[in-house]
Protein backbone atom coordinates (compact mmCIF):
# COMPACT_ATOMS: atom_id res chain seq x y z
CA UNK A 1 0.00 0.00 0.00
CA UNK A 2 2.85 2.12 0.88
CA UNK A 3 4.70 1.75 -2.33
CA UNK A 4 1.36 2.27 -4.25
CA UNK A 5 0.75 5.42 -2.93
CA UNK A 6 4.88 6.84 -3.06
CA UNK A 7 4.31 5.69 -6.93
CA UNK A 8 1.37 7.72 -7.15
CA UNK A 9 3.14 10.62 -5.52
CA UNK A 10 6.02 10.02 -7.49
CA UNK A 11 4.07 10.28 -10.96
CA UNK A 12 2.02 13.52 -9.82
CA UNK A 13 5.32 15.52 -9.08
CA UNK A 14 6.44 14.14 -12.57
CA UNK A 15 3.07 15.58 -14.23
CA UNK A 16 3.20 18.74 -12.14
CA UNK A 17 7.04 18.95 -13.45
CA UNK A 18 6.22 18.22 -16.38
CA UNK A 19 3.45 21.38 -16.41
CA UNK A 20 5.34 23.53 -15.24
CA UNK A 21 8.28 23.15 -17.89
CA UNK A 22 5.64 23.06 -20.61
CA UNK A 23 4.04 26.49 -19.41
CA UNK A 24 7.76 27.55 -19.36
CA UNK A 25 8.67 26.13 -23.07
CA UNK A 26 5.46 28.12 -24.07
CA UNK A 27 6.19 30.83 -22.60
CA UNK A 28 10.08 31.44 -23.92
CA UNK A 29 8.56 30.53 -27.32
CA UNK A 30 6.16 32.99 -27.39
CA UNK A 31 8.81 35.60 -26.49
CA UNK A 32 11.28 34.25 -29.15
CA UNK A 33 8.40 34.78 -31.44
CA UNK A 34 6.56 37.73 -30.68
CA UNK A 35 9.28 40.29 -29.03
CA UNK A 36 11.08 40.79 -32.46
CA UNK A 37 8.27 41.66 -33.63
CA UNK A 38 7.33 44.07 -30.99
CA UNK A 39 11.44 45.84 -31.02
CA UNK A 40 10.67 46.12 -35.04
CA UNK A 41 7.93 47.99 -34.88
CA UNK A 42 9.68 50.38 -31.64
CA UNK A 43 12.91 50.76 -34.28
CA UNK A 44 10.36 51.51 -37.38
CA UNK A 45 9.38 55.68 -37.60
CA UNK A 46 5.67 56.17 -38.24
CA UNK A 47 4.65 59.57 -37.70
CA UNK A 48 1.37 61.12 -38.70
CA UNK A 49 -0.19 64.56 -37.47
CA UNK A 50 -3.57 64.59 -37.07
CA UNK A 51 -4.06 67.97 -35.28
CA UNK A 52 -5.52 69.55 -38.63
CA UNK A 53 -7.95 66.68 -39.87
CA UNK A 54 -7.86 64.50 -37.49
CA UNK A 55 -6.83 61.73 -39.02
CA UNK A 56 -2.57 60.93 -39.69
CA UNK A 57 -1.55 63.48 -42.37
CA UNK A 58 1.99 64.42 -42.82
CA UNK A 59 4.23 65.13 -46.00
CA UNK A 60 7.29 66.50 -47.40
CA UNK A 61 9.89 65.59 -44.55
CA UNK A 62 13.23 67.94 -43.77
CA UNK A 63 15.34 66.75 -40.43
CA UNK A 64 18.12 69.00 -39.21
CA UNK A 65 19.96 68.47 -35.88
CA UNK A 66 19.66 71.74 -33.53
CA UNK A 67 19.84 72.48 -30.52
CA UNK A 68 20.66 69.20 -28.90
CA UNK A 69 17.69 67.47 -31.01
CA UNK A 70 16.08 66.56 -34.14
CA UNK A 71 13.71 68.77 -35.58
CA UNK A 72 11.79 67.79 -38.91
CA UNK A 73 9.81 69.91 -40.58
CA UNK A 74 6.92 68.71 -42.79
CA UNK A 75 3.43 69.80 -44.37
CA UNK A 76 0.33 69.99 -43.35
CA UNK A 77 -3.39 70.65 -44.87
CA UNK A 78 -5.65 73.06 -44.22
CA UNK A 79 -7.56 72.66 -40.89
CA UNK A 80 -10.44 70.88 -41.32
CA UNK A 81 -13.58 73.07 -40.51
CA UNK A 82 -11.58 76.38 -40.72
CA UNK A 83 -12.08 78.05 -44.08
CA UNK A 84 -8.87 79.45 -46.03
CA UNK A 85 -6.68 77.81 -43.33
CA UNK A 86 -4.19 76.59 -46.15
CA UNK A 87 -1.29 74.19 -46.09
CA UNK A 88 1.09 74.91 -43.33
CA UNK A 89 4.11 73.28 -41.59
CA UNK A 90 4.30 71.16 -38.69
CA UNK A 91 7.65 70.72 -37.05
CA UNK A 92 8.57 68.24 -34.68
CA UNK A 93 11.50 67.13 -32.39
CA UNK A 94 12.90 63.87 -31.61
CA UNK A 95 16.10 62.51 -29.97
CA UNK A 96 16.44 59.01 -32.03
CA UNK A 97 15.03 59.23 -35.19
CA UNK A 98 12.26 57.09 -34.56
CA UNK A 99 9.83 58.81 -31.50
CA UNK A 100 8.31 62.20 -32.81
CA UNK A 101 7.06 64.79 -30.75
CA UNK A 102 5.24 67.79 -32.31
CA UNK A 103 6.05 71.01 -30.83
CA UNK A 104 4.99 74.56 -33.52
CA UNK A 105 3.71 75.39 -36.17
CA UNK A 106 4.57 77.51 -39.27
CA UNK A 107 1.72 79.60 -40.30
CA UNK A 108 1.66 82.35 -42.86
CA UNK A 109 2.66 85.64 -41.63
CA UNK A 110 -0.02 88.40 -41.85
CA UNK A 111 2.10 90.71 -42.90
CA UNK A 112 3.43 88.55 -46.08
CA UNK A 113 0.65 89.11 -48.87
CA UNK A 114 2.45 86.54 -50.91
CA UNK A 115 2.24 83.40 -48.45
CA UNK A 116 -1.53 84.12 -47.81
CA UNK A 117 -2.74 80.95 -49.64
CA UNK A 118 -0.77 78.97 -47.78
CA UNK A 119 3.38 77.86 -47.16
CA UNK A 120 4.70 73.84 -47.82
CA UNK A 121 7.16 71.69 -49.08
CA UNK A 122 9.79 72.21 -46.54
CA UNK A 123 13.87 72.56 -46.37
CA UNK A 124 16.36 73.36 -43.70
CA UNK A 125 20.15 73.64 -43.24
CA UNK A 126 21.91 74.83 -39.89
CA UNK A 127 24.60 77.76 -40.12
CA UNK A 128 26.19 80.49 -37.52
CA UNK A 129 23.82 79.29 -34.71
CA UNK A 130 20.14 79.15 -36.71
CA UNK A 131 18.20 77.26 -38.72
CA UNK A 132 17.16 78.50 -42.56
CA UNK A 133 14.10 77.32 -43.08
CA UNK A 134 13.57 77.32 -47.75
CA UNK A 135 9.45 77.30 -48.40
CA UNK A 136 7.24 77.63 -51.32
CA UNK A 137 3.87 79.26 -51.56
CA UNK A 138 1.08 77.38 -52.10
CA UNK A 139 -2.43 77.93 -54.34
CA UNK A 140 -0.62 80.30 -56.92
CA UNK A 141 -0.40 78.17 -59.78
CA UNK A 142 2.86 79.06 -61.93
CA UNK A 143 3.06 82.21 -59.57
CA UNK A 144 4.15 79.92 -56.83
CA UNK A 145 7.89 80.73 -55.46
CA UNK A 146 10.49 79.58 -52.80
CA UNK A 147 10.61 81.76 -49.73
CA UNK A 148 13.21 82.17 -46.90
CA UNK A 149 13.03 82.29 -43.34
CA UNK A 150 15.49 82.07 -40.51
CA UNK A 151 15.48 81.27 -36.24
CA UNK A 152 17.55 81.20 -33.43
CA UNK A 153 15.33 77.92 -31.70
CA UNK A 154 13.92 76.79 -34.74
CA UNK A 155 10.43 77.14 -33.99
CA UNK A 156 9.97 80.41 -34.41
CA UNK A 157 10.88 82.50 -37.64
CA UNK A 158 11.80 85.59 -38.92
CA UNK A 159 11.08 86.23 -42.92
CA UNK A 160 13.21 87.58 -45.62
CA UNK A 161 12.86 90.94 -46.48
CA UNK A 162 13.22 90.13 -49.85
CA UNK A 163 10.74 87.25 -50.18
CA UNK A 164 10.22 85.76 -52.74
CA UNK A 165 13.87 85.08 -52.88
CA UNK A 166 13.44 83.19 -56.24
CA UNK A 167 10.85 81.72 -59.10
CA UNK A 168 12.67 80.59 -61.72
CA UNK A 169 13.00 81.71 -65.25
CA UNK A 170 14.01 80.34 -68.64
CA UNK A 171 11.63 79.49 -71.63
CA UNK A 172 11.79 75.63 -71.01
CA UNK A 173 9.59 76.33 -68.01
CA UNK A 174 6.53 78.36 -66.65
CA UNK A 175 8.01 80.26 -63.76
CA UNK A 176 6.89 78.28 -60.62
CA UNK A 177 8.96 77.25 -58.34
CA UNK A 178 8.65 74.42 -55.31
CA UNK A 179 10.37 71.69 -53.21
CA UNK A 180 13.25 73.66 -52.29
CA UNK A 181 16.80 71.92 -51.68
CA UNK A 182 19.78 73.83 -50.39
CA UNK A 183 22.73 72.61 -50.06
CA UNK A 184 26.28 74.05 -49.84
CA UNK A 185 28.86 72.21 -52.16
CA UNK A 186 31.82 73.44 -53.34
CA UNK A 187 32.15 77.12 -52.03
CA UNK A 188 28.91 77.70 -52.92
CA UNK A 189 24.93 76.99 -52.28
CA UNK A 190 23.04 74.71 -54.61
CA UNK A 191 19.29 75.22 -54.96
CA UNK A 192 17.51 72.56 -55.91
CA UNK A 193 13.74 73.10 -56.96
CA UNK A 194 10.75 71.68 -59.28
CA UNK A 195 8.82 73.10 -62.17
CA UNK A 196 7.00 72.85 -64.98
CA UNK A 197 7.21 72.67 -68.32
CA UNK A 198 5.43 75.95 -70.04
CA UNK A 199 2.47 73.74 -70.71
CA UNK A 200 1.87 73.11 -66.91
CA UNK A 201 1.97 69.21 -67.37
CA UNK A 202 5.61 68.03 -67.38
CA UNK A 203 7.33 68.49 -63.40
CA UNK A 204 10.72 68.71 -63.29
CA UNK A 205 14.16 69.92 -61.64
CA UNK A 206 16.31 72.86 -62.41
CA UNK A 207 19.27 74.36 -60.59
CA UNK A 208 20.07 77.82 -58.94
CA UNK A 209 23.32 78.96 -57.26
CA UNK A 210 24.60 81.80 -54.61
CA UNK A 211 27.70 82.82 -53.21
CA UNK A 212 28.95 80.60 -50.21
CA UNK A 213 28.47 84.67 -47.83
CA UNK A 214 25.25 84.63 -49.39
CA UNK A 215 22.18 85.60 -47.11
CA UNK A 216 20.17 84.13 -49.56
CA UNK A 217 18.31 87.11 -50.56
CA UNK A 218 16.54 87.19 -54.00
CA UNK A 219 19.55 89.01 -55.54
CA UNK A 220 22.22 86.60 -54.93
CA UNK A 221 20.43 83.22 -57.08
CA UNK A 222 20.87 82.95 -60.26
CA UNK A 223 20.02 79.98 -62.60
CA UNK A 224 23.63 78.57 -64.14
CA UNK A 225 21.77 76.14 -66.53
CA UNK A 226 19.18 77.48 -68.77
CA UNK A 227 17.36 74.00 -68.83
CA UNK A 228 15.99 71.42 -66.66
CA UNK A 229 18.99 69.10 -64.75
CA UNK A 230 16.29 66.03 -64.66
CA UNK A 231 13.79 65.23 -66.46
CA UNK A 232 11.23 62.24 -66.19
CA UNK A 233 12.72 59.28 -68.47
CA UNK A 234 12.13 56.43 -67.21
CA UNK A 235 8.71 55.06 -67.79
CA UNK A 236 8.35 54.73 -63.90
CA UNK A 237 8.94 58.48 -63.35
CA UNK A 238 5.44 59.41 -65.48
CA UNK A 239 5.20 62.99 -65.85
CA UNK A 240 7.15 63.82 -63.06
CA UNK A 241 10.53 64.43 -60.70
CA UNK A 242 10.39 66.68 -58.05
CA UNK A 243 11.22 66.40 -54.07
CA UNK A 244 15.39 66.76 -54.69
CA UNK A 245 17.32 65.85 -51.36
CA UNK A 246 21.11 65.78 -51.04
CA UNK A 247 24.32 64.38 -49.39
CA UNK A 248 27.82 64.29 -50.07
CA UNK A 249 29.55 61.27 -50.13
CA UNK A 250 33.40 61.33 -51.17
CA UNK A 251 33.12 64.47 -52.79
CA UNK A 252 30.56 63.51 -54.77
CA UNK A 253 26.85 64.54 -54.83
CA UNK A 254 24.02 62.38 -54.61
CA UNK A 255 20.45 63.64 -55.09
CA UNK A 256 17.80 61.11 -53.88
CA UNK A 257 14.53 62.07 -55.57
CA UNK A 258 10.39 61.56 -56.29
CA UNK A 259 9.73 59.97 -59.87
CA UNK A 260 6.25 60.24 -60.63
CA UNK A 261 2.80 62.32 -58.97
CA UNK A 262 1.53 61.33 -56.06
CA UNK A 263 0.15 57.80 -55.82
CA UNK A 264 0.82 57.15 -59.59
CA UNK A 265 2.58 55.98 -57.30
CA UNK A 266 5.19 57.90 -56.57
CA UNK A 267 8.88 56.38 -56.13
CA UNK A 268 12.59 57.17 -54.99
CA UNK A 269 15.30 57.02 -57.69
CA UNK A 270 18.72 58.59 -56.92
CA UNK A 271 21.46 60.44 -59.28
CA UNK A 272 24.68 61.41 -58.88
CA UNK A 273 26.68 64.80 -59.98
CA UNK A 274 30.32 65.94 -59.68
CA UNK A 275 30.02 69.77 -60.22
CA UNK A 276 25.89 69.70 -58.86
CA UNK A 277 24.65 70.74 -62.36
CA UNK A 278 24.88 67.69 -64.45
CA UNK A 279 23.48 64.74 -63.27
CA UNK A 280 23.44 60.97 -63.91
CA UNK A 281 21.00 58.43 -62.80
CA UNK A 282 22.26 55.38 -60.97
CA UNK A 283 19.38 53.08 -61.38
CA UNK A 284 16.97 52.30 -63.99
CA UNK A 285 14.48 51.12 -61.57
CA UNK A 286 13.37 52.89 -58.33
CA UNK A 287 15.90 52.50 -55.19
CA UNK A 288 13.06 52.94 -53.10
CA UNK A 289 10.02 51.35 -54.36
CA UNK A 290 6.00 52.01 -53.24
CA UNK A 291 5.29 48.90 -50.87
CA UNK A 292 3.42 45.54 -51.79
CA UNK A 293 0.06 45.04 -51.59
CA UNK A 294 -1.71 46.05 -48.04
CA UNK A 295 1.50 47.19 -46.85
CA UNK A 296 1.11 51.10 -45.49
CA UNK A 297 3.03 52.31 -48.42
CA UNK A 298 1.07 50.47 -50.60
CA UNK A 299 -0.04 54.23 -52.76
CA UNK A 300 3.91 55.13 -52.67
CA UNK A 301 6.96 56.11 -50.55
CA UNK A 302 8.01 59.36 -52.22
CA UNK A 303 8.91 63.19 -51.97
CA UNK A 304 12.28 61.76 -50.23
CA UNK A 305 14.49 63.53 -47.45
CA UNK A 306 18.48 62.34 -46.99
CA UNK A 307 19.37 63.19 -43.88
CA UNK A 308 23.16 63.33 -43.11
CA UNK A 309 24.01 62.84 -39.22
CA UNK A 310 26.86 64.43 -37.32
CA UNK A 311 28.09 60.52 -37.32
CA UNK A 312 28.09 60.60 -40.87
CA UNK A 313 25.44 57.87 -41.38
CA UNK A 314 22.86 58.83 -43.69
CA UNK A 315 18.66 58.25 -43.40
CA UNK A 316 16.09 58.15 -45.83
CA UNK A 317 12.78 59.97 -44.71
CA UNK A 318 9.97 59.41 -46.97
CA UNK A 319 5.92 59.84 -47.06
CA UNK A 320 3.84 56.82 -47.61
CA UNK A 321 -0.05 56.24 -47.33
CA UNK A 322 -1.98 52.90 -49.24
CA UNK A 323 -5.18 54.52 -49.50
CA UNK A 324 -4.78 57.39 -52.35
CA UNK A 325 -4.03 60.16 -50.61
CA UNK A 326 -6.59 60.00 -48.00
CA UNK A 327 -3.66 59.81 -45.29
CA UNK A 328 0.03 60.50 -44.96
CA UNK A 329 2.88 59.13 -42.68
CA UNK A 330 6.27 59.66 -42.91
CA UNK A 331 8.81 56.86 -42.16
CA UNK A 332 12.76 56.63 -42.72
CA UNK A 333 15.10 53.59 -43.58
CA UNK A 334 19.17 54.31 -43.34
CA UNK A 335 20.65 54.30 -45.77
CA UNK A 336 24.53 52.56 -46.47
CA UNK A 337 27.38 53.21 -48.77
CA UNK A 338 29.61 50.88 -50.73
CA UNK A 339 31.80 51.15 -53.66
CA UNK A 340 29.97 55.03 -54.34
CA UNK A 341 26.40 53.39 -54.28
CA UNK A 342 23.77 53.52 -51.85
CA UNK A 343 21.34 50.49 -50.38
CA UNK A 344 19.48 49.47 -47.51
Amino acid sequence: MKQTLYKIYVITRIGILFFIFSILYLFSSYAETKQPEENQQEKQMMFGDTSRTGVPFSKDPHVVYFGGRYLMYYSIPPMKGVENSGWNIGIAESENLIRWEKIGEVVPDPQAEYEKNGLCAPGALVRDGKVHLFYQTYGNGRNDAICHAFSEDGIHFERNVTNPIFRATGDWNCGRAIDAEVYEFNDQYYLYFATRDPDFKIQMLGVAVAPKKTNFNRDDWRQPVDAPILFPELSWEGECIEGASITIQNNRMYMFYAGAYNNWPQQVGVAVSDDGLTWKRLFDDPFLPNGKPGEWNESESGHPHIFTDSDGRTYLFFQGNNDKGKSWYISNKEVFWKDGLPSF
